[in-house]
């Protein structure tokens, strides 16, 4: 509860690699709870690779999936990425720099 709450207070929220794994009902169940608390005082960034056409099937429980992606999609900026992993494009600049040293 404690960790909800200073969750919930945060200007802004970033959720990074969402949906890469399945999550439990206890998961969902806070999840809806933290949007809920956050939802029109707060900015929350998501970062995923699942495209949001699916993200209604990766939360699951058909109720509490409306209740999130209502409160998340409708009022959202959505910047899609296309492209190489940036990450794929770091890793390979980093190890160029340490070949020259």
């Amino acid at each position: 509860p404690k960790l909800m709450a200073q969750l919930a207070r945060f200007q802004l929220l970033l959720l990074d690699d969402w949906e890469i794994q399945k999550i439990t009902a206890l998961q969902r169940s806070d999840l809806v709870e933290l949007i809920e608390d956050r939802h029109g005082l707060c900015s929350t960034l998501i970062a995923s690779q699942l495209p949001v056409d699916n993200w209604h099937e990766y939360i699951g429980e058909a109720t509490l999936a409306d209740a999130i992606l209502d409160r998340l999609i409708h009022n959202a900026h959505r910047l899609p990425l296309q492209g190489e992993s940036m990450r794929r494009r770091l890793d390979r600049t980093s190890c160029d720099q340490q070949e020259r040293i």
